[in-house]
């Protein structure tokens, strides 16, 4: 087993990041509205809330794979003089993993390679992150052919292996049976341990009661609670956060 890699390599830090009154419309739907939020560089945010409450498109945001169409979000780095360092210390895995025609191994190259790790390198790191999650004897498997729960933890390989300073996590564990989802929740105190910030979407109540340190709490595209996770399971401060605790359905 290879041991823990360095995650925060750079001497100026990737987070905070910084929302300040972010909105996403599409038309003439406001999809996200006002959102100012600010997450640090250590712990593991879990973000609540019911369907369509603009949980998706929040990680999207932050992530930079959508735009916002008012207000700003930054990292601590200067986007212009770092945007590709900015892109490469990040990570998502999404909730149905993006994954090439290609075997295991060469899934995690590709993505090294993405990053301008240099050829000799990116076989052995590939490997090494197989290995930390349990698939190196899938290493010559094709990816698109694994099960569900394999093909996360793969996801998940992958990203180890980019080192990323934050990790976005988009319902990872949704539809997977109980086994994978100790396999997913392992690999994301994994992450946590090795220095990793953590951010993660999820339905299941009792996983973020297991997981998190502090919760965002959304609804109707509006950011209601950021508070953390104790006093949110046991105390929350809004009507819509009660209801949605006690399995109301929340509109």
């Amino acid at each position: 087993m290879s041991t823990t890699p360095t995650i925060h390599g750079s001497p100026k830090g990737l987070l905070p990041l910084a929302l300040s009154g972010v909105r996403f419309q599409r038309g003439d739907q406001v999809l996200l509205s006002e959102v100012n939020l600010t997450i640090g560089p250590r712990g593991k945010t879990i973000v609540l809330g019911p369907n369509g409450a603009g949980k998706s498109l929040l990680m999207r945001l932050c992530h930079g794979l959508v735009q916002p169409s008012g207000g700003l979000v930054r990292w601590a780095l200067d986007e212009r003089a770092a945007a590709t360092a900015i892109r490469h210390r990040q990570a998502m895995v999404f909730q149905r993993p993006v994954l090439l025609r290609r075997s295991a191994l060469a899934n995690v190259a590709h993505a090294l390679a993405l990053q301008g790790v240099p050829r000799r390198q990116r076989s052995e790191r590939a490997a090494e992150a197989l290995e930390r999650f349990g698939l190196l004897p899938l290493a010559t498997r094709s990816a698109r052919v694994m099960s569900g729960g394999e093909q996360q933890r793969l996801a998940l390989a992958r990203a180890w292996a980019l080192r990323p300073e934050i990790l976005f996590l988009d319902e990872p564990t949704s539809a997977l049976d109980p086994s994978a989802v100790k396999a997913v929740e392992d690999a994301v105190l994994t992450f946590h341990e090795a220095g990793t910030r953590i951010v993660m979407t999820t339905h299941d109540l009792g996983q973020a009661r297991r997981l998190a340190d502090d919760v965002v709490f959304l609804c109707n595209g509006r950011l209601l609670e950021h508070t953390p996770a104790a006093q949110f399971f046991c105390d929350p401060q809004t009507p819509e956060a009660a209801a949605f605790l006690r399995g109301d359905l929340v509109w």
